[in-house]
């Protein structure tokens, strides 16, 4: 955790909390993240309209070397991944023989390995998955949480505050559009669909420009020096619940907390960052390719508004929604946004009109 007077750690909060280190991680010396340093609305507010560091060091890191790595993450995934550079950054899936979705990871690409980091105490079953379909391949996945960590810059000045790091002129996200349905063969390029510029920070470690600003990936030897680099230049730390809030109201969903054990890509908006629609043959694609051709997922991810005057406590993750008695889903990750007020991601069924009258729990709830 980067140490500031004032730290909240996420377990101090909820020891039921799914951001924090698995047991094994955290065995080897990975410590906590903050929830928040005193002020989590203030510090919502850095980083929604300027910049912010945000202590995510209990991700999961993965390591690809080897030779044929980008061919083999490309049969096994959802990403076209065949051509990937060094520079060049996206995300994944990697969903059941049925398509549900079991896996997701962000990717970094520096020439010699590919770089996957992925849900808190989500790495080991990444992991084992790798090992058991790796074969004959040439490549050597390994588990390096204990020595790569990720930080993430986060708001509108994300790119430029990375300059005080020698990293300069990131390119914005390239995220190719999603086709309509029973679309033409050869309207999705032979690319990441997501494309996330990748530099290397001096001293080590990576730069990634991402959706909600720039994540870092590096040595867990560096964190104070990187931190303590970006505070001299004027960049502040912000808790998780800074992070959390900005991505609910991206409504960019993570995958096992906005999410079920049932839950198909297409449902959560995952088709377009983190699925290829053309690249061919990989476990649960079948699924992926009827569903699309379709139209019609059976579920869908809503953001809503919750009657902050009902409870001051906001739902947990899972809790049912309903209407009319009657359930139509769950929610997912539910925050306090320093301008909406409560607010949650849930996956409802997709018949739920628009302007139905919800209750998550007891609360009353509205679709944005």
């Amino acid at each position: 955790m980067i140490e500031l007077s004032g730290a909240v750690a996420v377990e101090a909060i909820d020891e039921r909390t799914r951001d924090r280190p698995d047991p094994e991680h955290a065995a080897a010396g990975v410590g906590s993240v903050a929830a928040h340093y005193g002020d989590p609305l203030r510090e919502q507010r850095q980083a929604a309209t300027d910049v912010a560091l945000v202590d995510r060091s209990h991700r999961g890191v993965l390591a690809v070397p080897g030779e044929e790595r980008a061919g083999w993450l490309h049969t096994l995934t959802s990403q076209h991944l065949a051509t990937i550079a060094a520079g060049e950054g996206s995300e994944l899936l990697v969903l059941s023989p049925h398509g549900h979705i079991e896996q997701h990871a962000m990717v970094a690409e520096d020439g010699t390995t590919t770089w996957l980091d992925t849900e808190p105490g989500d790495a080991a079953g990444l992991l084992d998955y790798l090992l058991k379909m790796r074969f004959f391949t040439r490549v050597d996945p390994a588990d390096v949480t204990a020595q790569w960590a990720l930080l993430s810059l986060v708001g509108p000045r994300a790119a430029a505050a990375a300059a005080a790091l020698g990293v300069a002129d990131l390119a914005a996200p390239d995220l190719v559009e999603v086709p309509a349905s029973k679309f033409a063969a050869g309207s999705v390029p032979a690319r990441p669909t997501s494309r996330y510029d990748v530099s290397q920070l001096p001293g080590g470690g990576w730069a990634r420009r991402v959706r909600l600003g720039v994540d870092l990936l590096v040595p867990r030897g560096r964190i104070d020096e990187v931190a303590g680099t970006l505070r001299e230049a004027g960049v502040p730390a912000a808790g998780l619940w800074a992070y959390e809030a900005l991505r609910v109201a991206a409504r960019i969903p993570r995958v096992g907390r906005d999410t079920d054990h049932r839950t198909i890509p297409a449902e959560v908006d995952l088709v377009g960052p983190a699925v290829h629609l053309e690249k061919g043959c990989y476990r649960g694609q079948e699924t992926v390719a009827r569903v699309h051709n379709l139209g019609r997922p059976p579920r869908r991810l809503v953001l809503l508004h919750l009657d902050g005057s009902a409870s001051d406590r906001l739902p947990e993750s899972g809790t049912p929604v309903t209407t009319a008695g009657r359930s139509v889903g769950f929610v997912g990750s539910a925050v306090q946004h320093f301008e909406l007020g409560p607010i949650a991601l849930a996956v409802l069924k997709r018949n739920v009109a628009d302007d139905a009258p919800l209750l998550v729990g007891e609360v009353a709830a509205a679709i944005e």
